[in-house]
Order: C-alpha cells, then structure tokens, then sequence
C-alpha cells in the first residue's frame, strides 16, 4: 500500500509510524484510517518488527476527524442514512477499526503524542501499551460537546486506563485538559519536552526488546490484555498452563533456561509466524 497520511521507518527492528498531515495538524481521515490498519497488519507479520511507535509531524499528534474531507463527502465516511438505519455490517466506526487493529498486533506499541491529542486523535491511542506525551499538551475526549458519543473502541479502553470516575468525568465535561493531568489519572506513563517525547518512547521500545523473546512479548501481550477480562482467575490459569508448556516445549523457551544454566545468550529463533495468533481462550465475537 502506497502510504500518503502516514510515514513509516524501520530501524533497529522499531517502526516508527508517523501521522504525516503537519498542515492539518494531523486531522484524522479515512485514508489515514485505511494506511494505519495496514500498517498494523503488515507489522504484526513481519518478524522484523519488534515494536512499534506512533507519533505525529509538526506540532501535534492528532487534532480529531478531519471535518473538512478533500473529496466532500461524509466526514464519517458513511452515506447519510435516509428512512431505515442499514445494516450494521455496513456501519464501521473508522477509529474503531484502526483501536482493532493496533489491539491485534502482538508487537509492543507505544503512542509518542508530541502534541496535542483530540477526539480520536487520543481515542486510537487507547489500545496502545504505553503513551508518552508532551509536557502541556492538550487532550481532549470532545465528543458530547459535538452532539456525538465516544468511538475507537475508548468506552472499552479508557475506564481500563485510568477508572470509571475519571474516564465519566472527561468523557461527559468533553472539557480540554492538560496532559499533567492525564499523567495523574494513569493515562500516560511519563511526559517530556515536546522535542524529547520521541526520543523518550524510542528508549523505551529498545528496553521492552533489548533482551526479551518476540514470542513471548507477543503472548505476553495477548494475556494481560484478555485475561482481566476473565470471570474467575481459573480461567487465567488454564490459558498460562498452556502457554507456559507451549513456550517451554515448542518455542523460545526451548534455549532460555539452557542458555541460563550454561550463562550465555539464548537463542530466540521461533518465526512468531508459526505460533498461531488466535487461540479458542479468547474467541472473537461477531459485530452484531
């Protein structure tokens, strides 16, 4: 895919996506959404990618849905519905397809907002593992203030962040907020100087994969996410009992406690492509 809203750089087996409308302050559209859930399909393929680092051009990281799309049509990307609602197979939220698409990629990702974050412009950072963020950037969920409810999956993501009282109170207000505040509430690991941010998420990404196996990460990832969702931790014990004898046995775990005992490097070679990457622990539902 010929990419025309982002940019990519890989790196050190880091890729780092870059939001890349700076004269639009990186105002979100459909084409975006189209290149970044590409993006993340091909990264989470691609054994040369250990992690992955999203951050924008210019002054901020995303301003919200372009309002003004090039090609006149619906901002939203749907046909104004005349009479009967249409199928809801045909009703996607765009920011929700991109919260998906980052949620399925078993590499680390880590949002660096560089500025200001609005709308689905913070929304879509959600599913990230961390995000760091400038010192006095502006953060906004602004939907209720537009008439619209939140998207991207956030209702899900956001109250997992930072609780339900804080995710109520930002979410009903739709108030602009600093991104100190955010820090406080959990929304973000750490802030820095708008010319260090990513520099700062870039470290971070070397540390999560200076020493660690792909395939574990990748596991890893997919358990703290799902497991908490779980309604008795016998559940979460069934799904570790396999994957640790999985890991021991068939994967890079094969040379970890060899290389231990025999004090050198281990040898993680397993191709994350041979490791399936959907389990029957976490079966995925239908959108109904």
């Amino acid at each position: 895919m010929e990419y025309q809203h982002i940019r990519t750089e890989l790196a050190d087996n880091i890729l780092t996506v870059t939001l890349n409308r700076p004269d639009r302050m990186n105002a979100f559209t459909l084409r975006m959404k189209d290149e970044l859930v590409h993006v993340f399909g091909e990264a989470d393929r691609d054994n040369q990618v250990r992690a992955v680092v999203v951050t924008g051009a210019g002054r901020a990281f995303c301003a919200g849905m372009e309002m003004q799309p090039e090609d006149g049509g619906h901002v939203f990307g749907y046909d104004d519905a005349e009479g009967e609602e249409p199928p809801l197979d045909t009703i996607r939220d765009s920011g929700g397809e991109v919260s998906l698409a980052i949620f399925h990629c078993r590499k680390p990702v880590i949002g660096a907002l560089n500025g200001a974050a609005v709308g689905v412009g913070i929304t879509m950072t959600l599913p990230m593992d961390f995000r760091l963020a400038a010192e006095g950037a502006k953060i906004g969920f602004v939907f209720t203030q537009r008439g619209l409810t939140p998207e991207a999956c956030s209702t899900w993501f956001l109250p997992r962040a930072v609780g339900m009282q804080k995710a109520l109170e930002w979410v009903y207000s739709g108030d602009i907020f600093l991104a100190e505040e955010g820090l406080e509430a959990g929304l973000f690991r750490s802030l820095h100087g708008k010319e260090e941010v990513l520099d700062a998420a870039l470290a971070l990404a070397r540390k999560l994969i200076a020493k660690s196996s792909p395939v574990s990460v990748a596991l890893a990832k997919q358990m703290l996410w799902r497991n908490p969702t779980f309604d008795h931790p016998m559940q979460a014990h069934a799904v570790e009992s396999r994957m640790i004898y999985r890991a021991n046995e068939f994967w890079d775990g094969k040379d970890g406690f060899t290389a231990f005992l025999e004090k050198r490097d281990p040898v993680f070679d397993t191709d994350l492509n041979h490791v399936p990457a959907e389990f029957n622990f976490w079966p995925e539902p239908p959108l109904k």
